[in-house]
């Protein structure tokens, strides 16, 4: 009994001390990079701030992050902008995003473009199925195997991969299009993960699933 009662005290010490360095590993991740604060910024930075905030309202932590290159923040959104002018729908943009985010495990771009998407009319099982890179729409989810397959192989397609999408009715300008859109969502996921960038949307949490075939983490 007496060596019982030991192992479960043990085992709850071990416990407490995991969670505890859990909230430390969150908290030194969440100062790696700090947010600038638009209303003391100045320069260019305050000026692409205010342009966000003009159009969403607010200056949402990512791009108060990248506010510290704002060489890096203008190309972002002027990436961001030209995209937007593309053949994609804004609904099959954010699906696109939710495949690359949960793919990638990025916690911040997943709560992100949850909510956008909810805004947009994406329903919750619409949403749920963007992450799995699944949607009712064949030539949407086209897409977005074929999102998910580069991000979970580097950009290193199988040629069945591309046959498939054009089989789907991707054509090679659509083709092109989804890499571009790859390669933007890539780079929000990778600055908020070595800046630890704080969730300031609804927080969504990852999937505890992370299949090799269909996930960048290894």
């Amino acid at each position: 009994m007496l060596h019982g009662t030991a192992s479960a005290e043990q085992e709850n010490q071990s416990r407490e001390l995991k969670r505890g360095q859990l909230s430390l590993f969150k908290e030194v991740l969440m100062t790696r990079i700090a947010p600038l604060d638009p209303q003391t910024t100045s320069g260019q930075a305050k000026h692409l701030f205010d342009g966000v905030q003009g159009k969403l309202g607010a200056v949402p932590n990512l791009i108060r992050v990248l506010g510290n290159a704002p060489a890096a923040l203008k190309g972002y959104l002027s990436f961001s902008a030209a995209l937007a002018d593309g053949g994609f729908s804004p609904k099959v943009r954010e699906q696109l995003a939710l495949t690359v985010a949960e793919t990638n495990q990025c916690a911040y771009c997943l709560s992100a473009h949850s909510f956008l998407g909810g805004k947009l009319g994406l329903t919750q099982q619409e949403l749920a199925d963007a992450r799995k890179a699944t949607a009712v729409d064949q030539r949407t989810e086209a897409i977005l195997k074929l999102a998910q397959g580069i991000v979970a192989r580097r950009g290193v397609l199988e040629s069945t991969e591309l046959k498939q999408a054009r089989q789907a009715g991707l054509t090679d300008g659509e083709i092109v299009e989804a890499i571009a859109h790859v390669a933007l969502n890539i780079f929000s996921n990778y600055i908020n993960h070595v800046a630890g960038t704080v969730i300031d949307f609804p927080e969504v949490s990852l999937s505890n699933e992370c299949a090799s075939s269909s996930c960048a983490c290894d």
